[in-house]
């Protein structure tokens, strides 16, 4: 079995039959902690069948600092290049990030923009953000676990990268609302996602077509990207 660039997603994989762990793959603990979560999906669908709560991430935190590899592997790395070069503008004036995890993109992402915010869901999490975003003074974090928890503002970027299927069907259409709610005219929203196995609630076609379909009424497909590995998709607010 040749390896994948992102282990720690693919957590459960079927060959012949059998059942391979990522103990098995050699991967570190933290795989085997989205195993051991696993376990809670629906036998019929391989997934969790409601959205991913904030002990979730909490417990995949609790033994890795970085348990999706943000800073190391060559799958974000590629992955976060790609989506700068997307960006359909050279600087936002207001921009918001979901799910910026330890701020490895943020970092990237903030010279980009005369304000970003990122919202994360673990404390510990947002200390690591923080101090690798200390040279970034128009960056700011903030504990939010979305949909739930909102923060006030309108932004002309808004990023959603490999959070929306962590999100059930009902909680993907209040997140739909969410955004819908806090765009500025003609603002831009990036949606990226991982295509592998995972047992969350939705698959990433399932959550990017998800989100796009209940985007109707205030956004349009501007651009659109898929690799073997992920897609990135980029809507335009078609209304204030």
């Amino acid at each position: 079995m040749s390896e994948t660039k992102k282990p720690s997603r693919r957590i459960l994989l079927r060959s012949g039959g059998g059942l391979i762990t990522g103990t098995m793959l050699g991967m570190n603990s933290s795989v085997g902690a989205e195993t051991e979560n696993a376990a809670q999906a629906d036998p019929s669908t391989g997934r969790r069948p409601t959205t991913l709560d904030t002990d979730y991430f909490k417990g995949m935190y609790a033994t890795d600092p970085d348990p999706w590899r943000f800073a190391s592997s060559a799958y974000e790395r590629d992955k976060y290049a790609a989506t700068l070069a997307a960006l359909p503008r050279a600087h936002y004036g207001s921009a918001l990030e979901v799910g910026c995890s330890i701020g490895v993109f943020t970092h990237q992402l903030c010279p980009r923009c005369d304000a970003l915010l990122g919202l994360d869901v673990v404390p510990s999490v947002l200390e690591q953000a923080r101090a690798r975003c200390a040279d970034c003074p128009n960056v700011s974090f903030r504990l939010n676990a979305v949909p739930g928890d909102w923060p006030e503002g309108r932004f002309d970027l808004i990023l959603i990268s490999e959070v929306a299927y962590y999100l059930d069907r009902p909680d993907l259409a209040r997140l739909v609302s969410r955004v819908g709610g806090a765009l500025l005219p003609e603002a831009d929203i990036v949606l990226v996602h991982w295509l592998g196995v995972t047992h969350y609630p939705l698959s990433g076609d399932d959550a990017a077509e998800g989100f796009i379909a209940g985007a109707g009424g205030f956004a349009r497909v501007l651009k659109q990207e898929r690799t073997d590995q992920y897609r990135l998709d980029i809507l335009r607010a078609t209304k204030s």
